[in-house]
């Protein structure tokens, strides 16, 4: 599947293009994965999850925080897609409106309030699948029961919306399990800043990459230690590059 421009970074290909044309190439299947720069500083250490990006078929470059010291350092620069901007696209798509969806969710009333936020935007009911994940572990992350789901309703995108981390290795298991290939997108909580469950993040937030700024003032016990921590991630690219970690 990978027919497009991509920038090596820390061993993983990561997609340098556009929103719009992620959406288009998401309609052929594959797995998509969004790493945040938190996830990024763990991969020397998650092997699994590592392994994960690694099986992905498209890498958006969601990081403003990445895309910034990439742009600054590297001569190749790398266009930054958030997530919030391709689901976005992915949501405006008249064809994808159309087609078969499965959805899932961290718990059922997250199940509710996307299922009612596709609706709203155009979707067909009755080609809606909702399913709450049940709680994974971190380091085997398996799920019969929603392979079963999937393997019966065979939609043609599955929207995984669990925690960064998981749902990469959730979508990894899920390719390399399924008999046929849809498109697995792994976004995490982008759909919440849509659907009014986290903090709205503005136009031009996004575009000068400031949503991680809008999710510290929202809930700034959680975010603030973790954006903390990827501060290290200027000090892991500067050594690697576009190379994997040893």
């Amino acid at each position: 599947m990978k027919q497009f421009d991509t920038i090596r970074i820390l061993g993983i290909q990561f997609f340098n293009g556009h929103a719009k044309e992620v959406v288009n190439l998401l309609k052929r299947g594959g797995l998509l994965v969004v790493p945040a720069a938190p996830a990024l500083i763990t991969i020397k250490k998650d092997i699994p999850y590592y392994q994960s990006l690694l099986a992905a078929d498209v890498v958006i470059p969601d990081s403003g925080y990445m895309a910034l010291i990439w742009n600054l350092f590297y001569k190749q620069k790398i266009n930054r897609i958030s997530g919030l901007k391709f689901l976005t696209a992915f949501f405006e798509d008249k064809e994808v409106q159309k087609a078969r969806i499965l959805l899932v969710n961290p718990d059922q009333q997250e199940t509710e309030i996307n299922f009612t936020f596709l609706r709203s935007r155009g979707f067909i009911p009755s080609q809606i699948t909702s399913y709450p994940a049940p709680l994974y572990d971190k380091k085997i992350v398996e799920d019969k029961e929603l392979l079963k789901i999937i393997e019966d309703k065979r939609p043609g995108y599955i929207l995984i919306s669990v925690g960064g981390g998981i749902q990469e290795k959730l979508g990894a298991y899920l390719k390399k399990h399924l008999s046929y290939t849809p498109a697995i997108i792994c976004t995490g909580a982008a759909i919440a800043f849509l659907t009014g469950q986290q903090a709205k993040i503005p136009d031009w937030g996004d575009k000068f990459f400031l949503g991680w700024l809008f999710r510290c003032f929202e809930n700034p016990k959680l975010y603030i230690p973790r954006y903390f921590k990827a501060f290290n991630l200027i000090t892991f690219m500067l050594h690697y590059g576009g190379n994997a970690p040893s």
